[in-house]
């Protein structure tokens, strides 16, 4: 990308200057190496004309993701995550474990040319390129040029939209991954840089040279392309990396800083245009002029700046702190092996857990309680909650249902619960009106439910706006916040003359079935009149049925604006009742009349309650 991004860099531990502490700091290349832009794969058109698929409406499910690296710029992707409780990220992975990240979008297929990628932002009223890829460098697209002159310069270019929130967040997760893995003192430098402390740790790492380069491995295989500068103080670190990539000898940074220009220093743009109408345009030469006139000419800034790259001033460092995991533990003198003693002491540290959750303002999400055993054999039992919660009443009733599940064996020396995940939990908010009844709170009732029969069993249905009726709904978690409405259109916006109200996803006047099929089931021995009657008798799965009442047909088209495939495609269905009074959800594929838009074979699609 155009823009500098996620990048390591390193300052004494400890936070703060110090003579002869090292300092290192990594910050991605302005041309950055994007991972391969994705695209989506070619599908297997069904319903050809010159096919004969035995079932050629199958449920057709989301598009297909894949593991795919973070792309800087667009704030898409997951930061660094590994072990450890509190519900934040931890420590970076060694390069026997790399990371996997969220798609930003389908592969490419075999062959194709990806486009050129840009990101845009807008500044004040103009778009601007935010970032560009190395392709799109190449054909002269720079960050702040204006997306209308890049769209004309080169046809075809892939825009997104930039995410600084993201990627400042993610920036923030890098640092955090880094303190646990690289180097106790990791500090966040603007929105592109981060600053290690190699004081003390790079001989854990093979030495300064071996660390480094470790570091650009793991960050390339995360979808980082890194430059790396280690020198004696962050000043020097921050030019070398921008400007001069190397690793800076012991006091030797006045040398290696001599011919870098004066913007490696970090200093306001007025200043630099001045010093350049004077003709000063290295570092070398500003760093023989004497201080005074500097100071009185252009401030105290630019002194301090040139003093603390060259180690004679100190610079603060204000390191990221990572939160501790939070855990009780219980050990005892004797052990004890029956479920009323361990019930007993889940009731102790139940409450000792929630008032540490207080403290630090979290609700736990997914627990895990560790029976220490006397023969080195662990017991443990995990809970998961639907929502951030700490009431100990309801965490202990959790716990009690999973105690049949250990087997304390010769007896257990220790219990600890351990927070594995958590989330922030505040204030809740109150109904408006005092007459008015609050709408009911089941976060209770689902987190008994997911402890019998997992979380991953529990979902509801969430309408989605498609003709298609394997398409018309999917999943959602039980307790998904409810969608927030969009951002405030424009007075002078003309979609606000529409006033008609939204419609429904689920037309009101065809009720669906109680019970949809994974995939139409196909119908056998059908016996139907053409083209607007439903079936006589059918035979499905080996049983034959015959039709006492029917409704229908409702016609369902197929979604040509999706796929050029479904453009001739139909299906008619039919509510039918049979003599034991079941009733079925049945389709013909085709209109009966014109063989293009199916083969006339029938299916079940659901079963009514």
């Amino acid at each position: 990308m155009a823009k500098e991004q996620e990048h390591a860099c390193s300052v004494p531990r400890g936070g703060g200057w110090r003579p002869g502490a090292r300092w290192a700091r990594e910050d991605e290349l302005g041309k950055v190496a994007l991972p391969p832009v994705t695209r989506a794969r070619a599908r297997h058109e069904v319903g050809r004309k010159d096919e004969a698929a035995a079932n050629p409406f199958r449920t057709m499910p989301a598009d297909d993701g894949v593991t795919a690296k973070y792309l800087p710029g667009t704030g898409r992707g997951t930061a660094p995550v590994g072990r450890g409780g509190g519900g934040v990220p931890r420590g970076v992975p060694d390069e026997e474990s790399p990371l996997h990240h969220a798609s930003h979008g389908p592969p490419p297929r075999s062959g194709e040319e990806l486009p050129p990628l840009v990101t845009s932002i807008r500044n004040g009223s103009r778009v601007e390129i935010a970032a560009a890829c190395p392709l799109s460098q190449s054909l002269g697209l720079r960050s702040g040029m204006a997306v209308t002159q890049a769209r004309a310069q080169v046809p075809g270019l892939d825009i997104r939209p930039a995410d600084p929130a993201g990627d400042q967040a993610h920036l923030a997760n890098l640092a955090l991954a880094l303190a646990r893995r690289w180097s106790p003192s990791v500090a966040i430098e603007g929105d592109d840089t981060l600053f290690l402390d190699l004081t003390g740790v790079a001989h854990l790492h093979g030495g300064e040279a071996a660390m480094a380069a470790r570091l650009r491995r793991i960050l390339a295989r995360l979808g980082y392309t890194a430059r790396i500068a280690i020198a004696d103080t962050p000043g020097a670190a921050w030019a070398l990396a921008h400007y001069a990539p190397t690793l800076c000898p012991p006091e030797g940074q006045v040398e290696k800083l001599a011919p870098l220009p004066i913007e490696a220093l970090r200093i306001d743009v007025a200043a630099v245009e001045l010093l350049h109408r004077l003709g000063v345009r290295t570092i070398g030469q500003l760093a023989v002029m004497p201080r005074a006139p500097l100071v009185r000419r252009f401030g105290a800034g630019l002194a301090t700046r040139l003093e603390q790259a060259l180690g004679r001033l100190p610079e603060p460092f204000y390191p990221v702190v990572p939160p501790e995991p939070i855990a009780v533990v219980q050990r005892f003198a004797e052990p004890i092996a029956t479920a009323e003693a361990i019930e007993h002491w889940l009731g102790t540290l139940v409450p000792r857990l929630a008032a540490a959750l207080e403290a630090e303002g979290l609700g736990v999400q997914a627990l895990e309680c560790i029976a220490a055993r006397v023969d080195g054999v662990s017991q443990r039992i995990r809970i998961g909650l639907a929502r951030p919660n700490r009431d100990p009443v309801h965490l202990l009733r959790l716990l009690k249902r999973r105690i049949e599940d250990v087997e304390p064996g010769y007896g257990i020396d220790a219990i600890a619960l351990h927070v594995r995940r958590a989330g922030p939990l505040g204030p809740e908010p109150l109904v408006e009106r005092l007459d008015e009844e609050a709408a009911p709170d089941i976060a209770t009732l689902v987190d008994t439910l997911a402890t019998r029969i997992g979380q991953r069993r529990m979902w509801r249905m969430r309408p989605v706006e498609s003709d298609v009726p394997e398409r018309a709904a999917t999943r959602m978690a039980v307790l998904d916040p409810p969608a927030r409405g969009g951002a405030r259109p424009r007075i002078d916006a003309v979609g606000q003359l529409d006033r008609s109200p939204a419609l429904h996803p689920w037309h009101p006047e065809w009720p669906k079935p109680a019970r949809l099929l994974r995939r139409p089931e196909r119908l056998d021995h059908v016996l139907a009149e053409l083209p607007d009657h439903a079936p006589r008798r059918f035979t499905w799965r080996g049983r034959p049925h015959r039709v006492v009442r029917a409704d229908g047909p409702e016609r369902v088209h197929g979604e040509w604006w999706k796929r050029a495939a479904e453009a001739a495609h139909v299906r008619d269905y039919f509510r039918v009742e049979d003599e034991e009074g079941r009733r079925y959800w049945l389709f013909r594929r085709g209109d009966g009349e014109q063989p293009a838009t199916g083969d006339l074979s029938w299916y079940l699609h659901g079963v009514f309650g």
